[in-house]
């Protein structure tokens, strides 16, 4: 298949049954003409919406095009002869799970949770009651519902012709609990018991499973090589498990939805360890999908698809059209201001990859239950992204299937529990020269009686009997902060050691904090006195007693990061990257083999919580003289600023090393590092 493109629109068009002038402005040469003004080379353009109404001249479903399509029903038809004229491609749209028309009509086709009732998965998290606006009735695909799916799907390509297809879009496609008369028929046929919510989840995954294979089988006898995905609103282990139906990923993120800015952080760096191709969502809206006659501040939509780039992701930009059809040329003002940069950036950014030195595996690999929304990405994922990535180093986020000697570092965070063919996997990965870092009840066994690592080389007790306990720095670990008690705020793991070394003491308090004995506001302070080992190091390896990646996504307390950060220090004297910014600097080392280069992005925008509901970015704040020091595989024979090619001069020292300082850096800057 041919390589995704940079910059792409996707063209929401959720358009109530109830209007019904829809697309009485729609000029398909305007839409075509503005997306290519706008540097737009590919738009994903609806067949049909979460309405449940089509928007091309059908033949099998002609009940189902939108009553207000009456002078324009081939509308879709339009809008990909205008695009492919132009060169820009047209994936094809079409919903699953979400259609109000069919769950309204066949409520035979409904899910239905274990207690009878419909299943809603409402956009804005809410559970809906039977009055309250929208179409978040969840549809399942183990009833004939999908035939209706193909059926729609065979239709629409060829009433545009197969020709026309660049690919298909499938969306809301997600693990659902649900009880309905298919599917509690096919747990019984296969043996599970539908009364058991492991049982049931066990049974809807393999049915999603079996559902994308059927429907990415059906596509391809249609057209073989187009584009399919199916998009679930995040990319996680689970869907990894299904990645032979994919084409390609698109991460949907849209920060100031409901996202946050730190979930794609997260998602690029384990997607990436796919081999797969993959863009990333965001929207033109200040808040989030359907948000009419709203524009996202430039500054932020410049952070968001420049952090694309940054990690060799493809960009997309949300966008809704009108239900009167007309494009927004302010609107596209603000996207080509941005997507011209993004092409002249391009070549800097095409068959890129990472370049990293730590692996994080991640717990939500083990999650068992049906949501997996970017609600259920653990803390402790979300908490050690931003601490690594406040440190500069460079990572991705793996599972276990991944191969462990790619990285110097394999990093457990809190609640990675161990099978033997994990822990047997860690024990070769250390053996062979590997490093581990593991926290609170990583590396213990799945009944958490003891530790399956036993390079750790310590033995566990129990559940720490204090809590809060604090940690006081020594001249090695923490040697940044104060020799004075710093505060855990979460309970830990007291253990015992045995071939290991306590680097850092936890201290007790006078008694834990109850009704018969508390001081203060919060939490007893410490007694001075001695309790359990706090970290310790085993030959290289080491173990934290506390939940610090957790603690610090709830409170983000600094001496958790200058823990680590001596720790890794001792592991790497020499990483990747190390520079002298603030930590709201991102950076990330990419590389074009086929070019001879390594390309260093970085990023400075700084995300404002001054509303209540969303993070904003309204400024570009300027750093000046940044110093970096990069160690990298190759030596360097040229540091350019790009795309503007300004030359930089460096310092060469030992192990390829060099160094060398960026005088400014507004929002976005690239440095080719050539080596060739």
């Amino acid at each position: 298949m041919e390589e995704l493109r940079f910059r792409q629109i996707h063209m929401d068009f959720h358009t109530s049954e109830k209007i019904n002038t829809i697309c009485s402005e729609f000029d398909a040469d305007d839409f075509a003409s503005t997306l290519e003004s706008a540097h737009v080379n590919s738009v994903t353009c609806f067949s049909r919406c979460h309405h449940g109404m089509l928007y091309y001249n059908s033949k099998k479903f002609p009940q189902l095009i939108h009553p207000g399509l009456k002078n324009n029903k081939n509308l879709l038809e339009s809008q990909i002869d205008a695009c492919h004229k132009r060169g820009i491609k047209v994936p094809i749209y079409t919903t699953v799970q979400w259609d109000y028309y069919m769950s309204m009509n066949h409520p035979e086709w409904n899910c239905i949770s274990s207690d009878g009732a419909f299943i809603y998965r409402c956009f804005d998290g809410k559970t809906p009651k039977v009055y309250s606006p929208g179409f978040y009735r969840t549809l399942c695909v183990n009833t004939p519902y999908r035939q209706f799916l193909k059926d729609q799907i065979e239709d629409v390509i060829n009433v545009v012709g197969k020709n026309n297809v660049d690919g298909i879009f499938l969306d809301i496609v997600k693990v659902v609990d649900c009880s309905c008369e298919y599917c509690k028929k096919g747990m019984l046929e296969k043996g599970y018991n539908p009364e058991l919510y492991e049982e049931r989840i066990k049974y809807a995954q393999e049915m999603i499973h079996d559902f994308k294979k059927e429907m990415t089988k059906f596509i391809h006898n249609i057209k073989p090589n187009i584009s399919v995905f199916y998009n679930g609103s995040h990319i996680g282990p689970r869907t990894m498990k299904d990645k032979e139906f994919y084409t390609h990923w698109e991460l949907e993120s849209l920060p100031s939805g409901k996202w946050g800015y730190a979930h794609f952080g997260n998602t690029v760096r384990y997607a990436r360890t796919s081999g797969m191709d993959y863009l990333s969502h965001t929207g033109k809206f200040h808040t989030s999908w359907g948000d009419f006659h709203s524009m996202k501040n430039k500054e932020a939509l410049e952070y968001e698809c420049f952090r694309m780039l940054a990690y060799n992701s493809k960009c997309l930009i949300g966008d809704q059209l009108h239900p009167d059809g007309r494009i927004s040329p302010e609107v596209y003002d603000l996207i080509g201001d941005v997507y011209a940069q993004v092409e002249k950036k391009e070549p800097w950014c095409t068959k890129a990859t990472e370049v990293v030195e730590l692996g994080v595996l991640t717990s939500e690999y083990y999650k068992t239950d049906s949501d997996s929304s970017l609600k259920k990405i653990p803390d402790e994922i979300t908490g050690i992204c931003a601490l690594l990535d406040e440190l500069g180093y460079q990572f991705n986020i793996i599972d276990e299937d991944e191969d462990f000697r790619k990285y110097k570092i394999v990093i457990l965070p809190d609640n990675i529990l161990c099978s033997d063919f994990l822990a047997d996997k860690i024990d070769n990965y250390i053996a062979d020269g590997g490093r581990l870092i593991a926290s609170y009840r990583s590396g213990l066994n799945y009944s958490e009686t003891e530790f399956a690592i036993k390079r750790l080389g310590i033995s566990l007790v129990g559940d720490a009997p204090y809590s809060p306990d604090f940690l006081v720095p020594t001249s090695e670990y923490g040697k940044r902060l104060f020799k004075t008690e710093y505060v855990m705020y979460n309970q830990g793991k007291e253990i015992k050691i045995n071939d290991a070394k306590e680097v850092v003491k936890a201290y007790i308090p006078y008694f834990n904090r109850t009704w018969e004995h508390f001081c203060s506001h919060l939490h007893t302070p410490s007694s001075h006195k001695y309790g359990y080992p706090g970290i310790t190091e085993c030959k290289g390896n080491y173990y934290f007693m506390h939940p610090i990646f957790s603690i610090y996504q709830e409170k983000h307390p600094k001496w958790c990061k200058e823990f680590l950060r001596d720790v890794l220090e001792t592991l790497i004297p020499q990483p990747l990257i190390k520079h002298n910014g603030p930590s709201t600097m991102t950076v990330t080392v990419n590389e074009q083999k086929e070019k001879g280069r390594y390309i260093i992005h970085i990023l400075h925008y700084i995300p404002n919580k001054i509303a209540d509901e969303i993070l904003t970015i309204e400024d570009v704040i300027p750093l000046y003289n940044i110093k970096l020091s990069v160690c990298l595989p190759h030596a360097v024979n040229g540091v350019t600023l790009v795309p503007d090619k300004e030359q930089l001069d460096y310092e060469i020292f030992q192990n390829n090393e060099i160094s060398f300082t960026v005088p400014k850096i507004s929002g976005h800057c690239m440095i080719e590092l050539s080596y060739k």
